[in-house]
């Protein structure tokens, strides 16, 4: 096998540009020697390894071309597809060849490189783009009128290529759909590209500003019950929000409902944004809205345009959103650059419908949207004081278990580690860290209002933060007492509070659903800590707010219910050598006798019926056990090891 390392790097370079490659599309390839090296369906150029090629065998893809497959389109496609995956070399590694390979195949040239460039695809897409094309771009670029992708589109390109010199780089411009450089050398085809979008670029206009930011008010009140009418419907269970950007500037612009109208502009935007958005005003009722549009489209929105307040992309997932949200924002670009440089052309009903229907970009369909299965798939977290302990333990487990997961934390860098590492391993988009002191009202709504613009709403908010500091009543400083009390049991009101209002709002489009507001407290709410009054206090009180707030909040669908874990011995709070609970204990001489932070442990280790800590693990379960009730409100449950037990 040859070196793959300048294709992967070419690739590379155009995959994680979003003027080039949005989500999977975009296809490259290499010849030498009879064989090539394309980009197999489902992978990202962005992040492309070797394992991301599928190795063809060249003179078995130029004969497909020169074939006769029928008339029929659906059996000359699916022959198409056959021959395509019988040229593979090696069939068995299972590898799915980009279906644009045989066009690929068609290029003398060693390197070839398709992309939908942003400023070639308002050439492309616009109704002087051939003219334009040849009076801009002169002979070094050849234009491609519209045609159906797979077989036809594979004919076309060979007649336009006949006699092709690999000496020198050939560019395409294929009409609503892309741009195509093929030459022998990687830095051939970055000279090429450069050149000629840069005379486009010289003639559009820069993409207007959008309007004044939305209020705090507006986006509190529109975002859960746009998501709750949604998952009324079983459409979607993330929104995602772009209040500024292109999508902004074009939600209010004078002419993007005209615009909008005239439908996609490629295959892609149709893949993954559906042909037509949604256009929601902002205290519209979104339920009819949502009726409407699938009454006269045939399908739930995937991307909802609010003037005002700018776009905002559904899916099932953050990653399937963003891709949406990402897709749909370079169309905005296009079309705004189509029409300034003489009209915007888009796909006919007809092309539409072929792309729509086309097996190929239903497998693309099913490769964005897959997803992690869980017991919390489709939910959206807010786990307090995220980035240690049992906060961080049940957001890597809510994660791991399908959940998006918006970790809160007044240690914003450590939240940040622990949002990227599930965002590694759990999916792009799952996760995410805000800056929160639970304690500080105005924290709190900012740290809600980032959450709600990243997913739309929330169903089970996780209240953990908490802080300990032990010490006597005849010498706790008062200061001390009053910060404890305020994050452990003040900090409780203020999350339950933004919590209950964008969950009731959410609900109140959702007939039937039921949300979870959780504290996670301690054994200590259930009984008294000797030298740990502040602690103990706040926690005992936290108790009478959960049984309050579950009383009032049945009215809204809202559980309220509280995990008071035993001791987490292994945990920072505990273990952390400087400031540990070991260590406080240790100094203020809560265990007589202790010499040692081991003679601490071993201490409290022994109350413990059990014998050991609580751990994370016992707690999750514990959590999933009060939301997955729905016979339960107001409870207090113990996870002690038999330390603390029910009466």
């Amino acid at each position: 096998m040859p070196d793959l390392g300048e294709l992967i790097r070419l690739s590379r370079r155009y995959g994680s540009d979003k003027d080039f490659v949005i989500a999977g599309g975009g296809n490259t390839s290499f010849k030498v020697e009879g064989r090539m090296w394309v980009k197999a369906s489902g992978v990202a150029l962005a992040e492309i390894d070797e394992s991301g090629f599928v190795e063809m065998d060249l003179a078995a893809l130029r004969a497909i071309v020169e074939s006769d497959l029928g008339g029929d389109p659906e059996e000359r496609e699916l022959r198409f597809k056959e021959a395509i995956y019988a040229a593979r070399l090696r069939p068995e590694l299972g590898q799915r060849p980009s279906v644009e390979c045989a066009v690929h195949a068609l290029f003398p040239h060693a390197y070839v490189v398709h992309t939908h460039a942003t400023y070639a695809n308002m050439l492309s897409c616009c109704v002087q783009g051939e003219r334009l094309c040849r009076e801009l771009l002169g002979p070094e670029v050849v234009w491609v009128p519209y045609t159906d992708p797979g077989f036809l589109l594979a004919k076309s390109i060979a007649e336009r290529l006949q006699g092709a010199d690999a000496s020198r780089p050939v560019a395409m411009l294929w009409q609503n759909h892309g741009f195509v450089v093929a030459a022998e050398r990687p830095d051939e085809i970055a000279e090429v590209t450069e050149r000629v979008l840069a005379r486009v670029r010289a003639l559009v206009p820069s993409t207007p500003a959008g309007g004044e930011p939305p209020s705090d008010e507006l986006l509190e009140r529109l975002l859960p019950s746009l998501r709750g009418a949604m998952l009324a419907r079983g459409w979607a269970s993330v929104l995602r929000c772009r209040t500024a950007g292109p999508g902004r500037a074009f939600a209010d612009h004078p002419e993007a409902q005209r615009l909008a109208s005239l439908g996609p502009l490629i295959p892609d935007q149709i893949v993954y944004c559906k042909s037509f958005p949604l256009w929601l005003g902002m205290d519209e009722d979104p339920g009819p809205a949502l009726d409407a549009h699938l009454a006269e489209t045939g399908y739930p929105p995937k991307i909802v345009l609010v003037p005002g307040v700018g776009l905002l992309a559904a899916a099932p997932s953050a990653k399937e959103a963003d891709a949406a949200a990402d897709m749909y924002e370079d169309a905005v670009r296009v079309a705004l650059g189509a029409e300034a440089l003489g009209g915007v052309a888009p796909l006919s009903q007809r092309d539409r419908e072929f792309i729509d229907a086309w097996e190929v970009e239903q497998y693309r369909r099913q490769v964005a949207a897959a997803g992690t299965p869980g017991r919390f798939a489709g939910k959206v977290a807010v786990v307090t004081g995220a980035a240690q302990g049992f906060g961080k333990g049940l957001a890597e487990r809510l994660a791991a278990d399908g959940a998006h997961v918006a970790l809160w934390d007044v240690a914003e860098e450590q939240a940040q580690a622990v949002a990227e590492e599930l965002n590694r391993c759990c999916g792009p988009g799952r996760a995410l860290a805000l800056r929160a002191d639970v304690s500080d009202p105005a924290s709190v709504r900012e740290a809600m209002l980032g959450t709600l613009v990243a997913f739309g709403g929330i169903d089970l908010f996780v209240a953990n933060a908490g802080i300990l500091r032990a010490g006597s009543v005849k010498e706790q400083p008062h200061e001390e007492f009053e910060r404890v009390t305020r994050v452990n049991y003040i900090g409780f009101f203020l999350c339950a509070q933004a919590a209950a209002r964008a969950m009731a709002s959410q609900n109140a489009r959702n007939p039937g659903a039921w949300t979870d507001i959780v504290q996670i407290n301690s054994k200590s709410g259930l009984q008294g800590s000797n030298r740990n009054g502040a602690y103990a206090g706040g926690k005992f009180g936290a108790i009478g707010l959960v049984q309050s707030f579950a009383m009032e909040l049945l009215a809204d669908r809202i559980k309220v219910n509280a995990v008071c874990p035993g001791n987490f011995f292994d945990g920072p709070l505990w273990s952390d050598p400087q400031n540990g609970l070991f260590v406080q204990y240790l100094r203020a001489g809560k265990v007589p006798g202790a010499q040692t932070t081991e003679d601490v442990r071993r201490f409290y280790e022994a109350k413990v019926p059990m014998g050991r800590g609580c751990g994370v693990d016992d707690v999750y379960r514990a959590l999933v056990y009060v939301v997955e009730q729905q016979y339960e409100t107001g409870q207090a449950v113990p996870v002690t090891g038999g330390q603390v037990m029910l009466h």
